[in-house]
């Protein structure tokens, strides 16, 4: 990261958390300064090495590094969350309907895929939930994220032995949705009218209406042309995976923490830190730009219901984010869109 926003972040955790504010000891010697403590929890995120490699360069013992570790991923998510970790607002929603409709897809939200995590101090006790696909004991990280690596969505905590539709179940994903709090949104596919938007995923989601998947065995020039696309548009998410466990290398190596919420707050934190990073070196004149300095945050009370949702709405709203029907149609009015266009050039 930049050297600004790292003193950015520097100032922001120092007026959120006493701890990080270099105070007398009992002798009257100063301890450590806010760079130094900020320093040393930076780095083990980013190398993912353990507190004795770093005692020699912050000049701070094992145990005190490991408790800046956990006040600055705390401090970060409670500072920086609201912002770098919120949902799509109505402002979000309309840029990210506008740049994925010049690339081909109309009302598409993103791309959502799964995340596995390495959980190396799993309790014995709890290792046969934990443990699934992957070899050894993990966590999942379900996540949304754009064409920019901006992650929308973050949602981590299950255990390994869950696959990505049983994660989906439990994701707050929709949450906003069936509230019948989330921005509206209308855009037209192949001359048909559409009112929620949709996500890019692979064969192992559901077929619901909020999904657009590729088809397993594309017969014909424009269902391969489609498959194509939306293959190389899912891949947002992936990129996504990839940069964060580059910039995080805690985040790829195995997780040498015993306690869950402890290992929340270290995702947490360096998704917060990746969407700050990807922010602080975007181009300035990017005409969609995520975040306007200066610009409010719409929160979900400024354009949601004015009435409250009852079971029956709720209810109805659930049958149209599963309906089968709708996603299939979805797809094959964006086959015919995407042909037109690739026709055309």
């Amino acid at each position: 990261m930049s050297r600004s926003l790292f003193l950015r972040i520097v100032d922001a955790v120092e007026s959120h958390d006493d701890y990080f504010r270099q105070k007398p000891d009992a002798v009257g010697t100063l301890g450590a300064s806010p760079i130094q403590k900020v320093v040393a929890a930076v780095r083990m995120l980013a190398y993912g090495i353990s507190a004795d490699f770093l005692d020699e360069y912050v000049r701070m013992g094992e145990s005190t590094i490991i408790e800046c570790l956990k006040h600055f991923v705390k401090a970060v998510v409670e500072v920086f969350g609201e912002e770098y970790l919120r949902a799509p607002n109505a402002q979000d929603t309309a840029r990210l309907l506008a740049i994925n409709s010049a690339r081909g897809f109309p009302g598409m939200l993103g791309s959502v895929d799964c995340m596995h995590w390495k959980w190396d101090k799993c309790p014995v006790g709890w290792r046969g939930a934990y443990e699934g696909k992957e070899d050894g004991p993990t966590m999942i990280l379900e996540a949304v994220a754009s064409q920019d690596l901006w992650i929308w969505h973050a949602f981590f905590g299950l255990p390994g032995s869950l696959n990505d539709i049983n994660v989906l179940r439990r994701s707050p994903l929709f949450q906003s949705l069936t509230s019948g709090t989330a921005p509206q949104v209308e855009y037209v596919v192949n001359g048909n009218k559409y009112t929620m938007g949709y996500y890019l995923a692979d064969g192992i989601y559901p077929a619901w209406a909020t999904f657009v998947k590729a088809f397993q065995h594309p017969q014909g020039n424009k269902k391969i042309h489609f498959t194509m696309a939306q293959e190389a548009a899912r891949k947002d998410v992936e990129r996504a995976f990839g940069v964060l466990q580059a910039r995080f290398a805690i985040v790829r190596g195995p997780a040498r923490m015993w306690d869950k919420e402890d290992l929340w707050y270290i995702m947490q934190a360096c998704v917060v830190l990746h969407n700050m990073i990807i922010e602080d070196e975007r181009d300035e004149e990017d005409d969609f730009n995520y975040h306007q300095e200066g610009a409010p945050v719409l929160q979900p009370m400024d354009y949601q219901r004015r009435n409250p949702l009852v079971l029956e709405d709720f209810l109805k709203i659930h049958d149209e984010i599963e309906d089968r029907s709708s996603h299939e149609r979805l797809r094959d009015d964006l086959v015919e869109h995407l042909w037109a266009i690739h026709s055309s050039s």
